[in-house]
């Protein structure tokens, strides 16, 4: 039994093509790109040029672009350029033609919150999209689609906290529960403030969590996110070496920071163990998310996974025992695919490149 399907030739270099622009223009994305305008001010008998935009929560900002002279009329008129303009277009069609072939679509509430998100500045500072939206995400990455484990209501964020804070610009100052407020979508902060519900969707929330340190379970606050964050035990391993994607909504692409496939895989089964008995639905989802991986990376990236194995085990006792419960829960309910076998082999292959 295989675990997914693969994408038609089409569908992979329609998100192929996307990708690269979406990415492309990313990096070059500015303080204009963001919906807005210019406004002229009048100061001491002089006019000034500013550019405005509302900010996620819903303030309205300003930024000094120059005096009304020959070269700031230049600027603006090169904002106006249709070009730029018509690079959004572009992205967009770009996007639109990945869905109607058949690309892994994100759902329009939750692309709100995502882009919102994108807009304030956050995936920018590290943020990681994680759970199973980051799931749904490979499909389009990997050029497939999961036949197992693909549901979900809730959208999970993760950050390293304060193991990032120096790489972060000293002037960073993100209001995130202002950008979440100014969506007007309902959502209320818990009294942890590391997540926020909506009282007409129970099962819709946003969840911001980090790896788990000395403070152990207490949340942690990080000042210039605005954020206070859940640690959770065996978080550290979808943090390391995250990877750019591009996320397909109907509005246009979304560039955010996703785990690698091999570490979301090897941690779902990590955190299998970690659930509570009133947790066995979502164990036994993270246990269809792990197999429909694997089943995909054993056979396209074996080594690599077989790498990420060895690693995971070395890392103590706990790891181990977690990781191996997970596992044999995944045997157990795809005894069909082999994984034993399989994994053996990629582990052997691992080993004689080390």
């Amino acid at each position: 039994m295989q675990l997914y399907q693969d994408s038609s030739l089409a569908t992979q270099t329609a998100f192929a093509g996307l990708d690269t622009a979406a990415r492309q223009a990313d990096m070059t994305r500015s303080i204009a790109d963001v919906p807005g305008g210019f406004a002229k001010k009048r100061v001491a008998g002089r006019d000034y040029w500013y550019y405005q935009i509302k900010t996620p929560d819903g303030q309205l900002q300003q930024s000094y672009v120059g005096p009304d002279d020959a070269p700031t009329q230049a600027l603006i008129l090169a904002h106006a350029d249709p070009t730029s303009k018509s690079a959004r277009q572009h992205l967009q069609r770009l996007t639109r033609s990945a869905l109607e072939l058949g690309g892994a679509e994100i759902p329009a509430k939750h692309a709100k919150v995502i882009g919102r998100l994108v807009d304030s500045g956050l995936f920018s500072a590290g943020a990681i999209l994680v759970g199973t939206h980051a799931f749904l995400a490979y499909q389009n990455v990997l050029g497939v689609t999961w036949t197992r484990g693909a549901a979900t209501l809730d959208l999970d964020f993760a950050h390293a906290g304060r193991n990032v804070s120096l790489a972060l610009p000293e002037n960073l100052k993100l209001d995130t529960p202002a950008a979440i407020e100014s969506l007007q979508m309902g959502f209320v902060p818990k009294h942890s403030k590391t997540s926020f519900k909506k009282s007409d969707e129970p099962d819709f929330d946003l969840d911001f969590l980090t790896s788990r340190g000395r403070t152990e379970d207490t949340p942690v606050h990080i000042a210039r996110l605005g954020l206070t964050l859940q640690p959770l035990r065996f978080m550290e391993l979808s943090l390391e070496d995250p990877m750019r994607c591009t996320l397909l909504a109907r509005n246009g692409p979304l560039v955010v920071n996703l785990p690698r496939p091999q570490r979301y895989a090897l941690h779902k089964l990590l955190v299998y163990g970690e659930r509570s008995q009133n947790q066995r639905t979502k164990a036994n989802k993270d246990v269809r998310q792990a197999a429909s991986l694997m089943d995909y990376l054993l056979t396209h990236d074996a080594v690599e996974l077989g790498q990420l194995w060895l690693d995971v085990n070395a890392r103590g006792p706990g790891w181990r025992r977690r990781l191996d419960q997970g596992y044999q829960a995944m045997q157990a309910q795809f005894p069909t695919c082999e994984f034993a076998s399989r994994l053996q082999m990629a582990v052997q292959q691992a080993q004689e490149e080390i």
